[in-house]
């Protein structure tokens, strides 16, 4: 796990660009799209859409939820940085949502490399990956055997302590 990052993308809200409108499922493949382009080429895996009842904010349509990884030559913050711009890029406006509610995109990083990162903008790996059922069962699909850098605890043991979540295969892959 070298030079690999994992990130966590999800989306309930449509997107509306020059009359055309963009469902979440379409935005997540525009993600993959914009992420194939920041990630080392040929690198990339992407895990299959599973659809996830709301968690915090439950007054709010059901997420897509997916998980990306690849290989990552920059800083975590740099990777924050342009992760920023393609949520810009595909319609999140952070100043105009309610937090944990509605977003047309999120990508959070889950993991940097075998980094532990804890500053106010930067929390790695992610401080909620633990607790998510729509996290956790995209990343064991496309890394079985990864494990939590602190403790080497496997996240499949996380994942089997958890309560149902109401996470749901969708789809395969949108790449």
């Amino acid at each position: 796990m070298n030079n690999l990052v994992v990130l966590g993308l999800g989306s309930n809200s449509c997107l509306s660009v020059n009359e055309e409108e963009f469902s979440p499922v379409q935005i997540l493949k525009l993600a993959c799209q914009e992420l194939q382009k920041i990630l080392k080429p040929k690198t990339a895996k992407f895990s299959s859409i599973y659809k996830t009842k709301a968690m915090y904010y439950e007054n709010q349509q059901d997420f897509y939820n997916m998980v990306v990884c690849g290989e990552y030559e920059k800083s975590a913050f740099d990777l924050l940085k342009e992760i920023n711009q393609i949520e810009a890029i595909l319609g999140r406006n952070r100043d105009k949502e309610i937090f944990k509610g509605p977003r047309t995109l999120d990508i959070d990083i889950e993991l940097f490399k075998n980094s532990v990162i804890k500053t106010k903008k930067l929390e790695i790996p992610h401080k909620n990956l633990t607790e998510r059922q729509f996290v956790l069962i995209p990343l064991l699909e496309i890394l079985p055997k990864c494990a939590e850098p602190i403790s080497e605890v496997f996240y499949s043991d996380y994942l089997q302590k958890l309560p149902d979540q109401g996470v749901v295969y969708f789809s395969s892959s949108p790449l």
